[in-house]
């Protein structure tokens, strides 16, 4: 899809009494936000708020169920086929892992190919070979040059395997693969997940840049660095959010009184709110290496979001967020 030169790259991102149900209850309800286009996004929250259904929901990958939202005037949940086609996702586990047998060059080729045969226009698609490869290492430099990864210092080059990659690096391909498509909105799960304070700042720094680029970024986290707009998600009752201008305070919980509510009642409602002041979220969630964290279904590939807008309303698939459950609407584009 061709970006409209008039407007500007990223995308706005708005939601009203956002909400999503699952058949234990609400993971996330009475979001509020207001991100202008080439905004860094940290979504915070103790593990199991809600943090990751809210950021697939705002991309498109998982269906809400009350209130509204809006990406690039793209209204939620009517055009989410739509919002999927203008956003791409980072690292999300169980959605849109690495897979660590490839080599850093097998994803990045892979990706190239499977962009330019399920979003490419008709034009490139009949172009000489020489020209297509020519813009596919042009999209992989661009890409990577984005991300800041550096191929020549890797252990081998592109031929190291993703096994072989320390966290931080992982990071950055996974960033580089999303931006191999261009997308308006970036989003990525477990920001700061297992770095140290001296990776977390480069991090920050990465996707602040990718924000300052035009691009929009969400990124869930565990605490959110300065500058960034917030968005606190919280277990247990919250004071519905404000979806003006200004983001507003968030109701402050303990974690582990948060955490309980949820292992005791699984129909208490969660809340979500924009917030630029208040404090960081838990500790990183052990979940993501194999602990009793976040579990999830269906790893997207760029072809799997080749879909039809009439596919909006449908609900496949089982996704769980420390014991909380819904259904896939469709599976996302990365």
């Amino acid at each position: 899809m061709e970006a409209n030169p008039d407007e500007p790259h990223g995308a706005a991102v708005v939601a009203d009494g956002f909400g999503l149900k699952g058949p234990r209850g609400w993971v996330f309800r009475e979001v509020g936000l207001r991100a202008e286009p080439g905004s860094l996004v940290a979504i915070e929250g103790p593990s199991g708020s809600g943090r990751t259904c809210l950021l697939l929901a705002l991309t498109g990958r998982m269906k809400a169920h009350e209130g509204h939202a809006e990406v690039a005037g793209l209204r939620l949940p009517r055009r989410m086929a739509a919002v999927r086609r203008i956003s791409a996702l980072g690292p999300v586990p169980g959605v849109s892992d690495l897979d660590p047998a490839l080599t850093v060059d097998e994803h990045l080729r892979e990706r190239a190919l499977l962009q330019r045969r399920y979003d490419g226009s008709v034009r490139a698609l009949v172009r000489r070979p020489a020209e297509r490869a020519a813009a596919t290492r042009a999209r992989i430099d661009e890409a990577l040059a984005a991300a800041g990864l550096d191929r020549d210092a890797l252990p081998k080059s592109g031929r190291t395997s993703v096994r072989d990659l320390e966290r931080l690096e992982a990071l950055r391909l996974s960033v580089a693969l999303a931006l191999i498509g261009r997308p308006r909105v970036l989003a990525l799960d477990d920001t700061d997940l297992k770095l140290s304070d001296a990776d977390r700042a480069e991090a920050w720094a990465l996707l602040r840049s990718v924000a300052d680029a035009g691009t929009t970024v969400l990124a869930v986290c565990s605490e959110a660095p300065e500058g960034a707009l917030r968005i606190t998600t919280t277990a247990g009752d919250g004071a519905p959010a404000d979806a003006g201008e200004e983001p507003t305070g968030t109701r402050a919980e303990d974690a582990d009184e948060a955490d309980g509510a949820d292992e005791a009642d699984g129909d208490e409602p969660r809340k979500a709110e924009a917030d630029s002041s208040a404090p960081g979220g838990d500790e990183d969630r052990p979940g993501a290496d194999g602990g009793a964290g976040d579990t999830r279904s269906a790893r997207e590939t760029p072809a799997a979001r080749a879909t039809d807008d009439t596919d909006d309303t449908e609900n496949t698939g089982n996704t769980t967020e420390e014991g909380e459950s819904d259904a896939f609407a469709e599976t996302g584009r990365s």
